[in-house]
């Protein structure tokens, strides 16, 4: 038996700290990074083991006891542990949410770490011979053989047969024990039998192989800064091929679940590799089922959105960050990390090599690769004979609209159609119109839980907030003077979409965002109508701007570029140009040179010269030497405390008491708070908000000084009164 009779446990909840519980009744103390079943009031829940130990604050005989070891081995590997204890460190959060992140849903619960075997059905020669005579009152039996006949040579899942007959399971299992049906254990994650020869590189792409292959085996994060369409998939493919040959695994991370299938099939059909995918729209058992498969290396790629940084790899031996400055990475909610930083972190603790891949990188990438920090590759051309679109910017000043349209919008819409090839129009507002106006008094629909306007969505005939989800009938006449003078006042995809059903007839127009998206294989099957040609007319929000590779689209119109230029965020030109760049990099991405349209009342602003030049490198030189002189990210540290409540003074005095608390802590760190102020949109889903940002130019002295100040406020009587959460290095200050 051990000398160690303590076991400190990362528990669920809020609070900074680990639990001490008595493991001297067991015959062996749990592993570190192994899950036990341990009771907390009056329940019982599943935690983490961080640590063991011979003494406790208290005496040995105050301590719980652990109920039950669920793991004999670590499930997290140590890499992986390491990585998940640093970043509750570095984002001051709870360590025991922080290790239920990496954790699949079923694992965050009393049961085993091991997936059920997946099986798969197929009918037997018994069961071919006892379809030709079983009794009519055996209709479902009947009707499960019939499926299984017609699925020819191939098993199918038993879940794609309850889809169609509701008890299938029973029916199953009553033919597979008289021997009509047998199930045969499904190979997870299953590999293609055919791949595709590797694409030629051209010289910038070999350049770019050749650096990160001379990286393999130790640790080097890389930017890779190519103009969309310039093949960085190709570059990431290569580099798996070699990593996956040295018995390695690749872990690749995408911004969106609408990414994935593309990226899917491109992995697939190259590698021939056993892949697992993680992201939000599996269900638990495919999740687990997935995360599994990487724990134990029988998955060869990993392939996922945000929290796919936290899968479990038993050989790590490549990271790859596609579209790294996306804001999809940020977690808004909860344990709030950024999933691209997480993924460098990673790579240094387990000295692999990480690839940051974008057209339009972050700039704090591109100050880490203009430091030294990031080697910088760069893609200067498009692959093949593909050229960069050529950008002409509209003066809205000087030209009428027609539903958000203008006519040079309308003809060049009319060339595309009758040359037989396709286009997208941008709009990033979804519904019929953003705001509905009085003409008369002024009044205008707002909603009763936000400081926002609701949006009209004309079709369901209802007005919807967009940043709470409160809804409700769209009124006919004005609630305030009772005239019949509302007008929907803006452009949302719904009208756009309106507008060239009607000018364009013929044309076939589909519009994509999240009002119709659905589950991830119906956007799958939507971009796919795009790429089969199916689709004359594209139209959409910002889900159309990231990644997606059209063959057939040859112009983008952006009907609206100015949100961006009224930001509050000082992010706001940087995501502007981001987006009007990807977006614009949809056109023109094979042989025929694409074109870009984007209508602006401002056209006289330095970003839209520089997006006319495609000339990102110096728009972020321009704005990376502004931020220096205002001391902005990232040379100064930001972190954001928010705090909310459903009492209106509430998060304004909890957080003047947090600043009046850290005074003294800031001085002595080299520390700045700022006063506590409203968030810009003070109440949202019926709760008043308010934010205090606290900033520092030493890295070190700025998280001692948040270390000491977030236990000093979890532990006063204010903090109990409102919900707070700290935002290290926020992406949005609002």
């Amino acid at each position: 038996m051990s000398a160690k009779k303590i076991v400190q446990v990362a528990l669920p909840v809020r609070l900074r700290r680990l639990f001490d519980y008595r493991v001297d009744h067991l015959n062996q103390v749990p592993h570190v990074g192994a899950r036990v079943l341990v009771p907390l009031q009056k329940r019982k829940v599943v935690g983490v083991v961080c640590a063991s130990r011979e003494t406790s604050e208290l005496p040995l005989s105050k301590l719980k006891a652990v109920s039950r070891v669920l793991d004999d081995k670590p499930l997290l590997p140590k890499e992986l542990f390491r990585l998940l204890l640093w970043a509750a460190a570095y984002y001051h959060h709870p360590v025991g949410d922080v290790l239920q992140t990496a954790l699949p849903v079923r694992l965050r619960r009393d049961g085993p770490s091991e997936p059920k075997p997946l099986y798969l059905w197929r009918i037997s020669d018994a069961g071919r011979e006892r379809l030709d005579t079983i009794p009519a009152r055996y209709a479902a039996q009947r009707q499960v053989l019939e499926l299984l006949v017609s699925a020819d040579e191939s098993a199918v899942p038993g879940k794609s047969l309850s889809s169609t007959l509701p008890n299938a399971a029973a029916v199953l299992a009553r033919l597979e024990g008289q021997g009509f049906v047998e199930k045969v254990a499904a190979d997870l994650p299953g590999s293609p039998p055919e791949t595709e020869a590797a694409a030629a590189l051209n010289p910038a792409q070999q350049a770019a192989s050749v650096a990160l292959k001379g990286a393999e085996g130790g640790y080097t994060p890389f930017l890779l800064d190519g103009v969309t369409g310039s093949g960085k998939t190709e570059v990431y493919l290569d580099c798996a091929c070699r990593t996956i040959a040295r018995g390695r695994q690749v872990l690749v991370l995408v911004p969106e679940i609408a990414l994935t299938p593309q990226l899917i099939a491109r992995f697939e059909r190259r590698l021939g590799s056993s892949l697992a995918v993680l992201h939000s729209g599996l269900t638990d058992t495919e999740r687990h089922r997935a995360w599994w498969c990487a724990r134990q290396g029988s998955a060869a790629v990993v392939l996922g959105t945000r929290s796919a940084v936290f899968a479990p790899l038993a050989r790590p031996g490549l990271i790859v960050v596609d579209e790294e400055h996306d804001l999809s990475y940020k977690q808004r909610e909860g344990f709030r990390y950024h999933a691209r930083d997480i993924a460098v972190k990673r790579a240094q603790l387990a000295d692999i090599p990480v690839v940051l891949g974008s057209a339009t990188p972050s700039l704090e990438s591109m100050a880490n690769a203009a430091n030294g920090r990031y080697r910088h590759l760069k893609l200067e051309s498009r692959a093949g004979s593909a050229k960069l679109p050529k950008v002409e910017i509209l003066d809205l000043n000087r030209l009428a609209l027609n539903d958000g349209l203008s006519a040079p919008v309308v003809g060049a819409l009319k060339d595309c159609l009758s040359r037989g090839e396709q286009s997208l129009v941008f709009v990033n507002r979804r519904g019929f119109a953003p705001v509905i106006v009085c003409t008369e008094c002024g009044w205008q629909a707002l909603c009763p839980r936000c400081d926002a306007r609701q949006t009209l969505h004309r079709r369901t005939g209802r007005v919807i907030c967009h940043h709470c989800g409160s809804q409700a009938s769209a009124p006919s006449t004005c609630p305030q003077c009772q005239k019949e003078t509302l007008f929907p006042a803006g452009e949302g995809t719904q009208r756009v979409e309106e507008a060239l059903v009607r000018i364009f007839p013929e044309a076939a127009v589909m519009r994509i965002d999240s009002d119709v998206a659905g589950p991830s294989d119906e956007i799958a099957k939507a971009f796919q109508a795009v790429r089969d040609r199916k689709v004359d007319i594209l139209v959409g929000t910002q889900m159309l701007s990231k990644g997606h590779d059209f063959a057939g689209v040859t112009l983008v119109c952006v009907l609206s570029a100015d949100q961006g230029l009224y930001s509050l965020d000082f992010r706001g030109s940087e995501r502007l140009f981001q987006q009007l760049s990807q977006v614009s990099g949809r056109a023109g991405r094979r042989e025929r040179r694409g074109a870009v349209l984007v209508q602006t009342a401002h056209p006289e602003d330095p970003a839209f010269a520089r997006l006319r030049q495609h000339d990102f490198a110096g728009f972020a030189k321009e704005a990376l030497s502004e931020r220096k002189a205002a001391g902005y990210p990232p040379y100064v540290r930001f972190a954001l405390m928010r705090a909310e409540s459903t009492q209106s003074g509430a998060p304004i005095r909890f957080l003047r008491s947090a600043a009046l608390a850290g005074e003294s802590l800031a001085s002595r760190s080299a520390v700045e708070i700022m006063t506590p102020v409203p968030s810009p949109m003070e109440r949202r889903a019926g709760r008043f908000r308010a934010q205090l940002l606290v900033r520092s130019k030493d890295e070190r002295r700025f998280h001692r000084f948040l270390e000491d100040w977030v236990q000093g406020i979890e532990v006063s009587r204010e903090a109990a009164r409102v919900r707070w959460s700290l935002d290290v290095d926020p992406q949005e200050m609002y």
